[in-house]
């Protein structure tokens, strides 16, 4: 064979070919193994190996050596001779041992015996686990049990993945917020007023799923605002008002402290406002107005932290006057209005049931005091005992009258309050849809602008192209800032309106269970009123079992009988003198 005949462009060796059948059948086996640095042939007795057990691959032309090897008959393969001598030079470096399941490679090579690219193809195709699809015979026989692992590894990663809790409980945490233990600290001149925020959560964002943490009222105040700003559009449950005069009350430090209650789990069961970061840096924050510092640092720093509101403009005042042209925005706006003023008059009335109550508590005060001086100065026992009963009893119906006035300012009066404040959130979030519609039209008005400015330019025609180039970037801003104003906008109007409906629906279910409490209240403090009269009348009146609750004493009434019987013996002595007096005139 011709060196220029050689697949591989190389001289053949010109050591003259062995005549032992044996030596020649160990090089074909040992030839069949790979060997690093020595190219494998390909002949009609051997088959493709597989990926692993094969060596270094080089450049062949797969059809030209199939059609000239299979047109030789020689029991020495193609190589000749260097199929003999070739193992006999490399025998210094001899190769690593291959693993014990690539050593029947050669003899399965041998009885597979493909002669064609195409075979040789196909085997290269099933060698390669796809994944797709069930591994071929041939892969199974080569990798034993390589298929079935694979699978239970993937099961098993299916079975890891599978969700412990349903999707619907894991995007929407359960939160029981409970604000306590109100005390006071500070001097004189910083006295105020410190609540325990206790939370319970089933939320994964937070580091545990019980804490405790210390807030005083302006820290409320930051989150109401902090979420106002991050949130546009949503109606975020505001904190009650300030008060000047009577702060350190203990009426008014419990009104707030569940006002505060309050606020914080309509927040925590809001979609939107539950995944806010200020919120989790309120209620497991230990170093509070630290993290708050760093994180007014960090958006100074950033200057963008507003996203693409303060992009186009949205912390700037609106200019002109808005018109609302969406009927259903409008009709809203006027409902709200009328509520607001029904709301406040509600309040009104329940401040005065709650004055009148609280005033009649005093009233009753003063009675029972006045009761009670009567019964020191009185010298009859029957009667001073008697009144001194009916002193402590008002001194209880007076403590009864000031806890239903607390409880009706709790139940009915605080529920007024919250919606009259949830309202005002209503209209920060209809300000700040006027000041996105406002930021909107000032958008087209510069987009307008910039265009005007580029037509002239382009019709005078003297304008270098960087300028051109300029004003067609200006151009594409004022677009870009157009369609975010606009966006904006539309998605405000959308977001409003499923706020305004989720505030119908809560309006709804708290004030039937605010009225529902206050007249279950009311009906267990007349039926508590209604028992101690009733108590009383019946210590009064008991005196069929024995003794009398009010005994008149035995010696004040011992001595009145005889009296009795000496004035009717006085009196018999008196008329027997009277028919005496009369007989001796009659004698005379």
């Amino acid at each position: 064979m011709d060196a220029e005949d050689s697949p591989w462009g190389d001289v053949p060796s010109r050591s003259s070919p062995s005549t032992n059948p044996a030596k020649s059948t160990d090089n074909e086996v040992s030839d069949s193994v790979p060997k690093p640095n020595q190219p494998t042939p390909l002949s009609s007795t051997s088959s493709p190996r597989s990926p692993v057990g094969r060596g270094p691959r080089t450049p062949r032309r797969v059809g030209a050596q199939a059609t000239r090897l299979e047109a030789v008959d020689d029991s020495l393969g193609p190589l000749g001779p260097l199929g003999d001598n070739g193992p006999s030079q490399l025998e210094p470096e001899q190769p690593p041992k291959p693993p014990s399941k690539e050593q029947s490679l050669p003899g399965q090579n041998v009885r597979q015996a493909p002669s064609t690219s195409s075979s040789m193809n196909k085997s290269m195709l099933d060698s390669v686990d796809l994944g797709d699809e069930e591994p071929s015979a041939s892969s199974r026989t080569r990798y034993p049990g390589q298929g079935q692992p694979s699978t239970g590894t993937t099961e098993g990663s299916r079975r890891q993945t599978q969700p412990s809790v349903s999707i619907e409980q894991a995007a929407r945490p359960s939160f029981d917020i409970t604000v306590g233990d109100p005390h006071k600290v500070g001097d004189l001149t910083s006295s105020h007023i410190v609540y325990q925020v206790r939370t319970k959560t089933s939320s994964k964002a937070y580091k545990q799923p019980e804490f405790t943490v210390s807030r005083r009222y302006r820290d409320f105040l930051w989150l109401y605002n902090s979420l106002h700003n991050n949130n546009p559009g949503v109606v975020v449950p505001p904190p009650p008002e300030k008060q000047a005069v009577g702060r350190f009350d203990s009426n008014f430090v419990e009104s707030r402290r569940a006002a505060l209650e309050r606020m914080l789990n309509k927040t925590a069961a809001h979609p939107v406002l539950q995944h806010d970061a200020d919120l989790k840096i309120f209620l497991e924050s230990d170093a509070f107005n630290v993290d708050v510092k760093h994180r007014e640092h960090r958006e100074l720093g950033l200057g963008e932290n507003k996203g693409m509101f303060s992009s186009i403009g949205f912390g700037s005042g609106g200019g002109g006057k808005f018109i609302e042209h969406d009927d259903w925005f409008h009709d809203r706006r006027i409902y709200l209005d009328a509520l607001e003023n029904q709301l406040k008059a509600l309040l009104k009335a329940i401040d005065t049931v709650v004055q009148q109550r609280k005033a009649l508590a005093e009233a009753a005060g003063d009675f029972s005091s006045s009761l009670h001086a009567l019964s020191t100065v009185e010298l009859s026992v029957s009667l001073s005992t008697p009144l001194e009963g009916l002193s402590d009893l008002q001194l209880r119906v007076r403590e009864l009258y000031e806890r239903q006035a607390q409880q009706d300012v709790l139940t009915l009066g605080i529920t007024v309050d919250e919606y009259i404040r949830l309202i005002g959130s209503i209209k920060q979030a209809f300000a700040q849809r006027q000041k996105s519609f406002h930021s909107w039209h000032s958008a087209e008005a510069e987009l307008a602008k910039r265009k005007s400015t580029q037509e002239k330019t382009l019709r005078s025609g003297k304008t270098q192209q960087d300028r051109l180039n300029q004003l067609q970037a200006d151009v594409s801003d004022g677009e870009r800032r157009c369609h975010q104003a606009r966006l904006l906008f539309e998605d405000m109007g959308r977001l409003m309106r499923s706020e305004l409906e989720r505030f119908e629906r809560e309006k709804v279910e708290d004030f039937k269970s605010g009225v529902e409490t206050f007249l279950e209240g009311a009906i267990e403090a007349q039926k508590e009123l209604i028992e101690l009269w009733e108590t009383f009348l019946m210590q009064l009146d008991a005196d069929e079992d024995g003794e009398p609750f009010f005994k008149p004493p035995a010696i004040s009434a011992a001595p009145a009988k005889p009296k009795e019987e000496r004035a009717q013996g006085s009196s018999e002595e008196s008329n027997q003198e009277a028919a005496a007096t009369v007989t001796a005139e009659q004698e005379e």
